[in-house]
């Protein structure tokens, strides 16, 4: 599938082209890898969706079905968010990326987010089987989305610096004439032909390249703005996945595919973490 081709590119680190100092573009179909990216995160989706069936009292394969289909709309909700924001204040500080390279930029951070998630889905899906600590399971999901998060960025901000790394501008050094002839030298003696008349000498400068004196680093305010963004995303993220839960799904309730909105994420981590902990 030409979509997973794409993704294994982004992960080696073969998808930047390079044309010159300072022209990288992110040469990457997007729909294909948008395609693999919902697929991945309906895969961990499905493994998250284990504990609902194993480790629950009454086995409910609708989790599985649930998380497949709220893992994908968990990210697509806080792109659409947020990434309106992203144009704007990327236009605001003068970047020259446009929406089109955003769009691949975002896809590509999510595949490599998506990717490491899948690659962890086995582990959750091991530990679902095995254990019924809801706890337990609710705190290692998370800490596989903070470390796929994690990758995620760091691709991301290092993707900037090289897409907003500015041409280099040829320096020149006008060093004086080669031939300097004397104004007396230049003026025709009495007598002397047309033909025989000396020419006079121009002075012209030379301009000779130089090596640029620094190494071209990348728009700080760029980067500036790439991070707060981050921020904004990780906090919309964070609270839209607390509007979709359950994900796991609490072995005292039944299935369901809406929870009232009452508390918040930090909340719920903190309160998973104490009873695990038996605080």
């Amino acid at each position: 599938m030409r979509g997973f081709r794409e993704l294994d590119r982004i992960l080696r680190g073969e998808a930047m082209q390079v044309r010159g100092p300072g022209q990288a573009i992110l040469d990457i179909p997007l729909l294909p890898l948008v395609s693999v990216n919902v697929l991945l995160a309906a895969v961990y989706g499905a493994c998250m969706g284990f504990f609902g069936v194993f480790g629950h009292s009454e086995p409910e394969v609708r989790f599985i079905v649930a998380d497949a289909v709220k893992v994908p709309l968990l990210f697509l909700l806080a792109l659409v968010v947020t990434f309106p924001s992203l144009y704007v204040f990327n236009a605001l500080v003068g970047s020259c990326l446009g929406m089109s390279d955003l769009a691949k930029l975002m896809a590509c951070a999510l595949g490599v987010l998506v990717a490491v998630l899948a690659a962890f889905g086995p582990i959750v899906a091991f530990f679902s089987v095995t254990t019924t600590s809801y706890p337990f399971i609710v705190l290692l999901n998370v800490t596989v989305f903070a470390l796929a998060a994690g990758f995620a960025i760091v691709f991301i901000l290092r993707t900037v610096d090289r897409l907003t790394l500015p041409a280099p501008v040829p320096l020149v050094e006008v060093l004086p004439p080669d031939v300097s002839v004397p104004l007396s030298a230049a003026l025709p003696e009495e007598g002397a032909s047309a033909g025989e008349r000396p020419v006079r000498a121009e002075r012209r400068a030379r301009a000779v390249p130089v090596s640029h004196p620094e190494e071209l680093q990348p728009d700080p305010k760029v980067r500036a703005v790439f991070r707060g963004w981050l921020v904004v995303f990780a906090i919309v993220g964070t609270q839209m996945s607390w509007v979709l839960r359950p994900f796991i799904g609490s072995p005292s309730a039944g299935f369901t595919w809406f929870r009232p909105r009452d508390g918040s994420f930090l909340e719920g981590v903190t309160k998973a973490l104490r009873t695990l902990l038996g605080a």
